[in-house]
């Protein structure tokens, strides 16, 4: 006898033995014990997980003399005739081949007859939706009110392509991808019965690839089979995938990670250069990506994961070494990299590309790229290790650079570190900026935040740069009035929080009367907007570490139109002659 596929071999002959899918099967079993079958049914889902499987032991079950527990009994006349290579009482008709109108007049005409050995004559229609319009149209009458003994089943993997007329007349029964856990034991046990040994991780590998299908799992073990001498090791089914070595991977990632770009491009080429697939290694890069996330949020990641213990150490230790941010960004370029090697007639270039996009954040204003730099810049400051230096005035009139190390600076009474970026309470920079800038922070006034920097010699803030601005308290020149306005736009800056107001005060117009410096504007809605208590006070704050002490914001009064101006114009020009508006 010809050699069968582990798929066709092992196929279920019964409900009980269907993988999964359960909300399914009981729905079926009750109608074959309570007797009430339906004329037609449509079976959605994807590939692979027992569409036709079910249609075929429904059809055999409705038609036994004397099922058990509601399936077919495979012993009685009916059974053993519908077993047969020849019966026409079940017919399973290919719709991707026979997707004419021509073929579904010639079923309906069929469907007359009764059946020969059972109680119903069944049609299990596949890949339905590749019929054609005009053959739906010529099935659509018989489908809905077909002779008693006719049941129709239809399997689809599309059912959108389905017109609504012809989904309205089936009952609908939704399949879903199998778990990864049952495809594991489904393949244990197939590799049981043909005397196959086999590792734990293999089986595992093999139903991650599998991807919720139950064919494509079988198809791949066969294989792995076929491929393995002796025992099914995780290397041979790496080896059947096609799949780069996991070190190897581990190792772009890692460099990828550390935004090492020069490295991780010359790792990509050195696996490239072997014959890989750039589908094949995109997919890898997201597998080992995915199993870093795993192991950074879960607890039990060592069985999500489950790959050999010198792989998973590997993958524990790079996730433990990485931000999470920063796993996410590349995630999500690699996924669109994926994407757009579909339309790609050089992959080369677009895994190139997500790679040195990967390795640089520097040069990605994307948010998470921002989030991965500002982390690892404070992971720095935490451990010590980034010198933070300010620009001071010496006595001689130049310039020199004091260094200051956060372990080294005393920390000042509001919380804010040596750095001026970690606080004793937790807080983030940021936090303690947000706030600062709503009134929130420990109850400290502009002036103490100012003297506390003053004490600690911090790290100027944006606005405090070179050249420097009197304190507050003091008279500005007029060359430091003139970048007023510039820094204060810049202060706002410094929280997402600010957005607002940051938008409100980019077009107002800025001039100092004597000490006083006066914002006006020309909108009666951004002039209530800031002249809020809260608004106007926060301004205040900002100004005042400017070393300006007195502000307001008016509203300009409201002149002529340069149409008003030009048709005043108009008439003064020709005076005495009677002019129409229109």
């Amino acid at each position: 006898m010809a050699y069968l596929a582990f798929y066709r071999t092992f196929r279920p002959a019964t409900f009980d033995a269907v993988v999964r899918q359960e909300h399914i099967v009981r729905i079926l079993k009750n109608q074959i014990e309570s007797g009430k079958i339906g004329h037609a049914y449509l079976f959605c889902g994807p590939r692979g997980t027992g569409k036709t499987t079910l249609a075929k032991i429904f059809a055999r079950a409705i038609n036994c003399e004397n099922p058990q527990n509601a399936s077919p009994c495979g012993k009685c006349p009916a059974c053993r005739a519908l077993a047969a290579g020849g019966n026409l009482d079940i017919s399973e008709i290919d719709a991707a081949s026979n997707n004419g109108v021509d073929e579904m007049r010639d079923l309906r005409e069929k469907v007359q007859y009764p059946p020969v050995a059972g109680k119903y004559k069944v049609y299990i229609i596949d890949e339905v939706h590749m019929l054609t319009a005009s053959a739906f149209n010529a099935v659509l009458k018989t489908l809905e009110e077909p002779p008693r003994h006719a049941v129709f089943i239809l399997a689809t993997t599309e059912p959108q392509k389905i017109p609504a007329t012809i989904m309205s007349r089936c009952m609908r029964f939704d399949f879903k991808l199998i778990p990864q856990k049952d495809l594991e034991e489904l393949i244990k046990s197939v590799l049981v019965k043909t005397g196959k040994d086999f590792e734990e991780q293999a089986v595992a590998a093999i139903a991650r690839a599998g991807a919720g299908s139950a064919r494509d799992s079988l198809s791949i073990a066969d294989m792995c089979a076929s491929y393995s001498e002796g025992k099914l090791t995780y290397d041979d089914v790496a080896a059947v995938l096609g799949s780069a070595d996991l070190m190897k991977i581990a190792e772009v990632c890692e460099q990828i990670l550390n935004e090492d770009a020069s490295s991780a491009l010359a790792s990509v080429e050195n696996i490239l250069s072997t014959g890989k697939s750039v589908g094949v290694l995109i997919k890898d890069i997201l597998g080992f990506l995915n199993n870093l996330s795993v192991a950074k949020v879960c607890r039990a990641s060592r069985e999500i994961i489950n790959l050999p213990d010198e792989s998973y150490e590997r993958i524990l230790n790079i996730a433990k070494a990485s931000d999470g941010h920063k796993i996410l960004r590349v995630t999500e370029i690699f996924a669109k990299a994926e994407t757009d090697l579909r339309y790609s007639a050089n992959g080369r270039i677009i895994v190139e590309t997500a790679v040195l996009k990967s390795a640089m954040p520097e040069k990605d204003y994307n948010i998470d790229a921002l989030i991965g730099k500002i982390n690892a810049l404070e992971k720095k400051l935490e451990s010590g290790v980034y010198n933070i230096s300010k620009d001071v005035q010496a006595e001689n009139g130049t310039a020199r650079t004091q260094s200051l190390r956060p372990s080294e600076a005393p920390a000042s009474d509001g919380g804010v570190t040596s750095a001026g970026l970690l606080r004793e309470d937790g807080a983030s920079p940021f936090e303690a900026a947000e706030k600062s800038a709503f009134g929130q922070n420990d109850n400290n006034s502009a002036a103490d935040v100012s003297a506390q920097k003053a004490d600690t010699g911090v790290q100027p803030a944006i606005w405090e740069e070179s050249p420097e601005i009197a304190p507050r308290g003091g008279s500005l020149s007029e060359d430091e009035k003139r970048q007023v306005f510039a820094k204060f736009i810049k202060c706002l800056r410094t929280t997402h929080k600010n957005a607002v107001l940051f938008t409100l005060c980019m077009d107002l117009s800025a001039e100092f009367e004597g000490e006083k410096l006066i914002f006006t504007t020309d909108s009666e809605g951004v002039y209530r907007a800031l002249k809020r208590p809260d608004n106007f006070a926060f301004m205040g704050e900002a100004l005042q570490e400017l070393g300006v002490n007195e502000y307001d914001v008016l509203i300009k009064p409201k002149g002529e139109s340069e149409y008003e101006k030009a048709l005043n114009q108009l008439k003064n020009n020709f005076k005495g002659t009677d002019i129409t508006v229109k």
